[in-house]
């Protein structure tokens, strides 16, 4: 674990880098407040930081504001070294966001001991911070196939539509539906289908650019948004898709197998339509507008399907 030593005395700032270094820590040594300041600004792998509270320039108390100042995470544990063993002074130091002191001259085996205790601070709050992450993932995340699910994706729709509306750029979204899905679990089984479904939303993903937003909404069912992109990008890139699925069959546990897509794309600068809930029902109208062509192609919205509401006049075709 990297430790931050910050201390003016040569003498004491040596002797401490050579107990750091033996108990295993990556010692990052400076000799005054700036410089422990510096040292925090471009390394941000510190995780412990030892102070000597009275420095040149900026003392070891204002080091400590600062560090709490600024983000939370990743947690600095610091330790501030004093001569000054007035409880007031202590109180103050602590206050200031340091979370142990040690008065001066320290005794080696008691500094190891509390570096110890604030190595499982810092671990503790990794583990907790990891655990978080991985909870806020799985949250906005397709278990199957990784990709965002339904409402990251619309969530994202929304985002992608209020930027747009301040910086007049157009937005595609682009509706995906696997042709005949049903037919591969009956025919190959669940843990086949399972499997195109992940090499389908790789390929797609393929596909499209690093800051676009896919997702899977349902079954065999994806959704991509595409910022700063014209209608006739986006039917450009749903044929890419669509060759990137049916040019090569998928591989799963029981063999290649053959899969098509079709695709429906609407974009904002069709109609001037503003609303996720607009733009997906008109994507949606021409997904099963390709479907009912043949499947296998994509299909652009027109001005009706901006308007027209999901009901018996759309037929679904599985």
């Amino acid at each position: 674990m990297k430790i931050l030593l910050a201390d003016d005395e040569p003498i004491a700032r040596t002797m401490l880098q050579h107990w750091l270094t033996g108990w295993g820590y990556t010692v990052i040594s400076v000799k005054d407040g700036e410089a422990a300041l510096e040292a925090l600004k471009n390394d941000p792998e510190i995780r412990l930081a030892v102070l000597d509270w009275v420095m040149p320039k900026v003392d070891g108390v204002e080091v400590c504001r600062h560090i709490r100042s600024g983000q939370s995470e990743p947690y600095i544990y610091v330790l501030l070294l004093t001569a000054r063993d007035n409880k007031t002074d202590i109180v103050d130091g602590l206050d200031a966001g340091a979370d142990d002191y040690l008065i001066k001259p320290c005794n080696p085996l008691e500094l190891k001991v509390r570096l110890r205790a604030g190595r499982r601070v810092v671990e503790l709050q990794e583990e907790l911070v990891a655990a978080r992450e991985k909870l806020r993932y799985e949250a906005m995340h397709d278990g199957l196939t990784g990709l965002l699910n339904r409402r990251a994706v619309l969530d994202q729709l929304d985002r992608e539509l209020l930027r747009a509306g301040r910086s007049g750029n157009p937005v595609a979204v682009m509706m995906g539906d696997l042709d005949h899905f049903k037919a591969v679990n009956d025919t190959f089984g669940h843990a086949a289908g399972d499997a195109v479904l992940r090499e389908a939303a790789s390929r797609i993903k393929s596909c499209v650019r690093a800051y676009d937003s896919l997702g899977r909404i349902g079954g065999e069912e994806f959704l991509c948004v595409l910022p700063e992109c014209t209608t006739a990008v986006g039917y450009t890139v749903a044929q890419r898709i669509g060759a990137a699925l049916s040019q090569t069959p998928l591989a799963t546990p029981n063999g290649p197998v053959p899969v098509t897509i079709s695709l429906g794309v609407a974009s904002t600068e069709q109609t001037g339509e503003t609303t996720a809930e607009g733009l997906v029902r008109a994507a949606d109208a021409a997904l099963y507008r390709a479907k009912a062509a043949g499947r296998a192609r994509a299909a652009l919205a027109t001005p009706v399907d901006f308007v027209l509401r999901r009901s018996g006049e759309l037929l679904a075709i599985q």
